[in-house]
């Protein structure tokens, strides 16, 4: 192959980049993302029904479209305290392929983002299982949220 098949070619590569979609929520005063790929619905704040011996982290269930879908605090799960409930609170409706739907509670949705590997620093490490990149927006850093593992222990 020429010098200029092989340069041609890497443009190509470079081009096609896989990009991703993240929806950016707002948890405390961190911006995270979720994969858009996983999410099924995003809702609301509604009443949800406490269910007791749940593990702490979940709050409870709701109802979507005739479904009960369990929902997580996000913020418990993390360890950053009780939830704070406003008007921006919603809930993202993950479909998962083992755990089925699950709900999980966010102060507010931001926005949609796409990102390419080129935007993302990777986390190498395992300490902290639930975050598995950064995300780079201009100056904002995003931190790119580990689904599995979020959302790891629904049969508890």
């Amino acid at each position: 192959m020429s010098d200029a098949q092989v340069t041609t070619k890497n443009s190509i590569d470079v081009a096609e980049e896989e990009k991703v979609q993240y929806i950016v929520v707002r948890i405390g005063e961190e911006q995270y993302g979720i994969d858009i790929s996983f999410i099924d619905n995003i809702v609301r704040m509604q009443r949800i029904t406490r269910v007791p011996k749940a593990a702490a982290h979940y709050v409870g269930i709701i109802n979507i479209r005739g479904e009960v879908v369990p929902v997580m605090s996000a913020r418990l799960k993390m360890g950053l305290g009780d939830d704070e409930i406003t008007k921006q609170s919603r809930i993202i409706i993950l479909k998962l392929e083992l755990q089925g739907m699950v709900g999980v509670l966010v102060d507010e949705v931001k926005e949609v983002l796409t990102l390419g590997e080129t935007d993302i620093d990777r986390n190498t490490k395992k300490s902290d299982t639930y975050i598995n990149g950064i995300g780079k927006k201009g100056d904002d850093l995003i931190s790119l949220f580990e689904i599995s593992a979020l959302v790891d222990e629904v049969e508890e």
